[in-house]
Order: structure tokens, then C-alpha cells, then sequence
């Protein structure tokens, strides 16, 4: 997945600090791209996500428009503080039915949305199997 930024920099810093993720590649000056870009490893084990920058024009609005990334119920506050300690804007998650799992919404500066949620797909789909 690619995310364009204004700022390289600023976007290291919440990919590094909020996902733990570890910059594989940075263009410099040199680009093969559009533009200068960044490459990013996000999760453990055999198969992390791929993740790149690219420097360019914000997104012009916020939408819901959003990717979720798994995290440990038990890690929840630890990420919420994350985020919060980098000033970025928290956004009320969604209504949700017990067991389905918790999620903390944020916006990057460039008006992209992240989720960090709790639950999983099978939880998901469970939950909402059992009716209300």
C-alpha cells in the first residue's frame, strides 16, 4: 500500500511510533518513482506488510475510508497513547456490539485513516452470527 505525504519525515515518525514500523528504503534525493519515496515493514514474521510513501498533495477531504492493522486488547491504551502523544486527531469509533472488539480511529496529517482494532474477522462474523 502506498499513502502520498506532504511531509517524509513526519510520516516516519507515525508509521515508526504508532505501528512499529522499520523504514526499509529511502529514496533520497534519487527517485525510480514519481517522487521521493520510503519503504516500510509493518508486523512480524515471514509476511510483513509492505508499506511505501511517497512525497505529493494530501488527500483533499477525510473520509472513512480506512485501513485497520490488528493489535492485543491488552495493548489497546499503550497504542492509544501513542497516538495521542503525536498529537494526532483521535476519531470517535463507531457503535458496536459486545464481543465484536474494540478499535481506536485516527487521521494522519494527510487526511488518511488508520484503525487499530482488537477483534479479528472470525470474532467479527461470529459475533454478528449470534443476532443481537
Amino acid at each position: 500500500m502506498t499513502f502520498i505525504v506532504r511531509d517524509l519525515d513526519r510520516m516516519q515518525e507515525i508509521l515508526t511510533t504508532v505501528l512499529d514500523a522499520k523504514m526499509v528504503y529511502d529514496s533520497g534525493p534519487e527517485t525510480f518513482s514519481l517522487s521521493r519515496e520510503r519503504f516500510f515493514l509493518v508486523g512480524e514474521g515471514a509476511e510483513p506488510i509492505w508499506m511505501a510513501t511517497m512525497e505529493g498533495d494530501p488527500l483533499p477531504t477525510r473520509t472513512y475510508n480506512h485501513i485497520a492493522f490488528k493489535i492485543d486488547d491488552a495493548e489497546y491504551e499503550r497504542y492509544l497513547e501513542r497516538i495521542c502523544e503525536l498529537g494526532l486527531e483521535v476519531r470517535e469509533g463507531r457503535s458496536r456490539v459486545e464481543g465484536e472488539g474494540r478499535s481506536i480511529y485516527f487521521y494522519d496529517d494527510d487526511n488518511h485513516m488508520f484503525e487499530l482494532h482488537t477483534g479479528t474477522i472470525n470474532d467479527r462474523l461470529k459475533r454478528y452470527a449470534e443476532g443481537g
